[in-house]
């Protein structure tokens, strides 16, 4: 992971919980709002796939590792091996930096 995609992560992270803090810290009886439940599943599911997307990132550089094709992979992704390749096979300090 580069050390953007890691501040990214972080980032996301802290604005998650700040914003968790403050949907708790509202007071039903004095301010009119709206069922949070929805934010909060967007907010966990938002989590979620930052974890999926550190363990594929992981589980490719594992197979490669491994020795295993750039096609092989890409089947195992559902994509072709040059999609495969393009998103995974740069070196991390050599990879584009994600928004």
């Amino acid at each position: 992971m580069t050390k953007t995609e890691i501040e990214t992560h972080e980032t996301t992270d802290a604005e998650a919980d700040a914003a968790d803090e403050w949907l708790d810290s509202l007071d039903s009886s004095t301010t009119p709002a709206r069922d949070a439940r929805h934010l909060r599943r967007i907010a966990a599911a938002t989590a979620v796939i930052a974890e999926a997307e550190e363990e594929q990132r992981q589980a490719v550089q594992a197979a490669r590792e491994n020795g295993d094709s750039w096609n092989v992979i890409g089947i195992a992704l559902g994509t072709t091996r040059q999609a495969a390749f393009q998103r995974f096979g740069q070196p991390a300090a050599a990879a584009p930096a994600t928004p």
